[in-house]
């Protein structure tokens, strides 16, 4: 039998805002994902050459974008420049928090090193009181982020799974974890509950994934669609 999970309700979160109904990581996306009242919106964050950060996913602007090059070769004026859909530009992290305030919660997936401290003193810096969830499968993000904001809920996501991933969860003292569906069991999310920890599932959109998610216990399923879960 399931262990009951550490929250009540399985927790309906976006995937990028919310991607399946409106181009990723842009603030219609987001928009999107309150509309429809989704619990959390995940977006990533990434490092321009001039040290702002934006949402972009990809190293390169070019799948999400119509331009070309890596983000850490462009300056936000360039990033201004591009269309990320409907003919909005990649926001800035100041964008999203001003966007989401009072609104929704955030997942802020760090995606790249050496990131962990601006995002959190922006995000301190903000006044945002919604709940926030710093992300990474960079285990030395998630210890700045400790360092950075020793009251901080995160999550660590995992390349390859470890032979006992809620191990490296505590010893990072991270809240979450973040679990691809195909790496998703009964037994391993009975174990993380059993150590405290909070389990989501990435990245469900069939409804057949959703159900299973739901069955298997977890906590929060991530989707291009939450409005199946």
């Amino acid at each position: 039998m399931t262990k009951e999970s550490p929250t009540s309700t399985i927790l309906r979160i976006g995937h990028r805002g919310a991607c399946g109904h409106a181009p990723e990581n842009t603030l219609t996306s987001i928009e999107q994902a309150i509309v429809l009242r989704y619990a959390l919106t995940e977006v990533d964050i990434q490092r321009t050459s001039d040290d702002e950060l934006v949402l972009l996913h990809d190293e390169r602007v070019d799948r999400t974008t119509n331009g070309r090059g890596r983000v850490a070769d462009l300056t936000l004026p360039d990033i201004r420049t591009l269309d990320a859909g409907d003919g909005e530009s990649p926001p800035t992290l100041d964008d999203v928090l001003k966007a989401a305030s009072g609104r929704i919660g955030l997942i802020l997936e760090l995606k790249t090193g050496g990131s962990a401290y601006d995002v959190c003193a922006i995000v301190r810096g903000s006044g945002f009181t919604q709940p926030v969830i710093y992300a990474s499968f960079l285990q030395e993000e998630l210890q700045h982020v400790r360092r950075a904001n020793p009251q901080a809920q995160s999550m660590i996501l995992f390349t390859r799974l470890p032979a006992n991933p809620g191990i490296v969860a505590v010893r990072l003292h991270a809240t979450h974890v973040g679990l691809r569906l195909d790496t998703v069991t009964e037994p391993l999310v009975n174990a993380l509950h059993n150590q405290g920890l909070i389990v989501f599932a990435y990245t469900a959109n069939q409804p057949a994934q959703v159900s299973k998610m739901k069955r298997l216990g977890v906590d929060g399923i991530i989707s291009d669609f939450p409005d199946l879960v």
